[in-house]
């Protein structure tokens, strides 16, 4: 069950938000400032606040940018009585997720609540995929390396080798097993082949490639990835 924060200084509109959530079977927390809301979010995980732009006190504008600052993985729509165009571009921009504008549609907030949560949640799942260790990070979906967050250039056998060892640390992989896993099984060329793409996939992920710290030699055997 997906728990929704309700930021609204109007008990009659928040309140029928909450009742309407509430039939969706969503559990709801409420919040009637901005300082409330962030106070709330320090102790309690929601997946989605609902955030009016005009607040007493500090306004939506400055709650949505504390939360994308400390709860990235937050899902955010704001709400506003206004319609100008710049108003959505400034909630957009400071990381909105969608906006709605009153008066609205119960069934059109539900909408954008379900489509706003399916996304994030696919975003979630695609970020924890993600492998960081150390200065490296390995986007096994979009199939990028960075380094220090500089794009390293991999050829596909290289990115390959790199994310079978780094998806198991401390997994020794013989070179017969990685010349089936990366090339594929009907491969009958020389296992020396491992060697070299190692040593040049060593050049460019390890700082001193004579000294790896993430590609480890077991020698007699083949390699694995440094437990750190």
């Amino acid at each position: 069950m997906s728990k929704i924060l309700i930021v609204e200084d109007e008990k009659p509109i928040r309140e029928f938000i909450a009742i309407n959530l509430k039939r969706e079977k969503y559990e709801v927390v409420e919040a009637v400032s901005g300082e409330e809301a962030l106070s709330l979010l320090k102790d309690e995980e929601v997946d989605l606040v609902i955030l009016d732009i005009m607040l007493p006190g500090i306004d939506g504008y400055e709650v949505c940018r504390n939360i994308r600052e400390n709860l990235p993985d937050t899902a955010i729509i704001m709400v506003t009585a206004k319609s100008q165009d710049m108003d959505k571009v400034i909630g957009l921009e400071l990381g909105a997720d969608d906006y709605v504008i009153k008066p609205f549609n119960t069934y059109e907030l539900i909408a954008r609540i379900r489509s706003v949560l399916r996304r994030t949640k696919k975003t979630s799942a695609l970020k924890s995929q993600t492998i960081i260790d150390g200065s490296l990070k390995i986007n096994p979906v979009s199939q990028m390396v960075y380094k220090n967050g500089n794009v390293v250039e991999l050829t596909p056998k290289e990115f390959g080798l790199l994310l079978t060892l780094a998806k198991s640390p401390g997994e020794v992989f013989e070179r017969n097993r990685l010349l089936d896993i990366v090339w594929d099984e009907e491969y009958f060329g020389d296992t020396k082949t491992v060697d070299v793409h190692i040593r040049r996939l060593r050049e460019k992920i390890e700082d001193n490639p004579s000294q790896p710290v993430y590609i480890e030699t077991v020698w007699g055997v083949g390699y694995r990835w440094r437990l750190k």
